[in-house]
């Protein structure tokens, strides 16, 4: 991935409807050769969809949790089960005391409730720890590192 990769992902973040040529307009290349380079990154998976953001609170999701989810067993092989609980946007497998952590956005802290019973009912599932964001600084999209940012956080 090179500099010009970066600044055409860092631009379609902003704005993923911009039009072909004013992004290759921003990024110093043809339209043609900024739809070429777009292609490519889908390709190779890079760009993995294109979406929209949302305000949460305006969908009636205002209310957002992170909760850590203990089990008395191996939880890597329950995506399907977590992602079956439409209130859940993110389910990752951890290291540490819990398991699974999961963010989810709720109406009410009785849907949140809810959900939390609901997880339960995963096969596995022993616990859980919720804690209720009340407000949120920032969301960030992931940047692309420059080669530089790279080659410092590479380990070793």
């Amino acid at each position: 991935m090179d500099e010009v990769d970066r600044k055409l992902i860092a631009a379609l973040q902003r704005d993923a409807t911009i039009a072909y040529a004013a992004l290759g307009k921003e990024v110093g290349l043809s339209a043609g050769a900024a739809h070429e380079r777009v292609r490519k990154l889908r390709e190779r998976g890079v760009i993995r969809r294109t979406t929209i953001e949302v305000d949460p609170a305006a969908l009636g999701r205002g209310v957002l949790a992170f909760v850590m989810v203990e089990s008395t067993a191996w939880m890597g092989d329950s995506a399907d089960a977590f992602a079956a609980i439409p209130e859940i946007q993110e389910a990752h497998v951890i290291a540490g005391s819990a398991s699974v952590l999961v963010k989810v956005r709720a109406a009410t802290t009785e849907q949140l409730q809810d959900v939390l019973r609901r997880l339960y009912a995963i096969e596995g599932v022993s616990g859980t720890q919720a804690t209720v964001a009340l407000e949120t600084f920032f969301e960030r999209p992931v940047q692309p590192l420059s080669p530089t940012t790279a080659r410092k956080a590479a380990p070793g």
